[in-house]
């Protein structure tokens, strides 16, 4: 429902260009997953999935001067994630 698109990549080929402090963190469930958001606007560009949690989940939409139509997406419903990483592993 948000419009995410994720991208996930190595924690060592992610650079966050501002302070960690201006993010707020959010577990639920399992508590791996660390959804992190900005505490200002509330933007989620970014997350620890529960699937890659040693990786970044990028959300390609808050990247500036990138065209989503030039990437192939991998749809999937969520409920069934489990499945779908095997898509994009």
């Amino acid at each position: 429902m948000k419009g995410t698109l994720h991208w996930i990549v190595p924690r060592s080929a992610f650079r966050l260009l501002t302070s960690w402090d201006a993010l707020a963190t959010y577990r639920f469930n399992t508590g791996i997953a660390q959804h992190l958001f900005c505490k200002v606007c509330g933007v989620q560009s970014f997350y620890v999935p529960r699937s890659h949690p040693d990786g970044i989940s990028v959300n390609v939409r808050c990247l500036e001067g990138v065209d989503v139509s030039d990437w192939e997406i991998i749809s999937f419903d969520g409920r069934d994630w489990e499945q779908a990483r095997s898509q994009i592993d």
